[in-house]
């Protein structure tokens, strides 16, 4: 099992960044899918989830409004757009995968995680 993250980097607020996660070696549609952030000194924190037929997303509320998140499984991947920046969201994102054939989002239990990519958000 694989996940791989990209599209991190350095953006000034107000920003755009659009992080993609290329998932291998399992049935990328029979998994919900999640995006989780971890800033430097503190708990990795959830961001959001969709579920596998992409019907049933979740947002923190930190989150919601600014950020989207979808999936496309012809291509084993899953994406978070995040729009109106702010310094708040500096972290590290990982994406992480759930078996979930109920077409849930949950927000906990997730087996599998990728190594991340960071984000910056400075002027």
């Amino acid at each position: 099992v694989q996940l791989v993250e990209s599209g991190g980097g350095t953006v000034q607020p107000g920003g755009s960044l659009r992080l993609s996660c290329t998932a291998s070696g399992f049935t990328f549609s029979s998994f919900t899918m999640a995006w989780f952030r971890q800033a430097p000194g503190k708990e990795r924190l959830f961001v959001a989830a969709i579920s596998w037929s992409g019907g049933v997303t979740d947002y923190s509320d930190s989150v919601k409004g600014r950020f989207t998140i979808s999936r496309d499984n012809a291509k084993n991947s899953v994406y978070l757009q995040m729009n109106s920046l702010e310094p708040e969201d500096t972290a590290a994102y990982y994406c992480a995968a759930d078996y979930d054939p109920m077409d849930g989002a949950g927000r906990f239990g997730y087996d599998y995680w990728g190594q991340g990519t960071h984000v910056t958000v400075s002027s």
